[in-house]
């Protein structure tokens, strides 16, 4: 095991790692997008974005872009890369404004925690699509770990706590629980060559109707290309 750093609050942090781990010619079979915050006070990342949508979504977005090119040379017919990104059953209930993706106009925390989590099934959709479109050798999974028992919950309001440390051995998952679904998408059999799938409790399942919204999906892939600074050749693909 080797640790390199990387702040996906920061596209400084990201672009600096990148080239880190390409300085190292390693091929890259996995790319778990995982990091996260949630309910968090309005705030901003060091490049000016909310901080859900700008680290749940734009560094895991730019991070994945720029470790494509990496993705598709180690990917093979027979073991496919894979690209598997965390998200959440709140994203259900996740509504995209494209027009105030920063949440500007009206903040809040859980509307803004879902929006960054429904952007992740639609980024994972749309890349997708153009990894097949492609003929890339790499898939893209999308997963909801399901209610884990974690530090995510350290901005929820104090009584919430209470009552979350009372009943959490009954309804939370541990954190090896939670990441079963994960671990399923990155290394079983059964996943070879499967992408653009929802995954929870390792089994495919229906995500929210609007996240299959091809039109959502290609705005706001070019939107998030625009934002982080980096060419949107997908926009010249169907």
């Amino acid at each position: 095991v080797e640790f390199l750093y990387c702040d996906l609050a920061s596209m400084k942090s990201i672009r600096q790692f990148v080239q880190q781990f390409r300085a190292k010619n390693c091929p890259l079979h996995v790319l778990v997008n995982n990091a996260g915050v949630m309910l968090v006070p309005e705030r901003k990342t060091e490049d000016g974005f909310e901080e859900h949508f700008g680290l749940n979504y734009l560094g895991h977005f730019l991070l994945t872009n720029l470790l494509l090119d990496t993705l598709k040379q180690s990917g093979t017919h027979s073991h496919n890369a894979r690209i598997i990104t965390v998200s959440s059953a709140t994203h259900y209930v996740g509504k995209l404004h494209l027009n105030d993706l920063q949440s500007r106009c009206s903040y809040s925390p859980h509307g803004a925690y879902a929006q960054s989590k429904l952007a992740l099934v639609l980024f994972t959709y749309r890349l997708q699509h153009l990894l097949t479109a492609n003929g890339s050798h790499v898939t893209a999974n999308v997963v909801d770990p399901g209610v884990v028992n974690t530090e995510l919950y350290k901005h929820i309001f104090w009584v919430v706590k209470v009552v979350k440390w009372m009943t959490a051995w009954l309804f939370f998952k541990t954190p090896e629980e939670g990441a079963s679904t994960t671990i399923y998408a990155a290394v079983s059999p059964e996943m070879e060559g499967a992408g653009g799938c929802y995954l929870y409790n390792e089994e495919r399942t229906k995500s929210a109707d609007v996240a299959y919204d091809e039109e959502l999906q290609r705005r706001l892939w070019t939107e998030s290309c625009k934002m982080v600074g980096i060419s949107d050749e997908a926009s010249r693909l169907p």
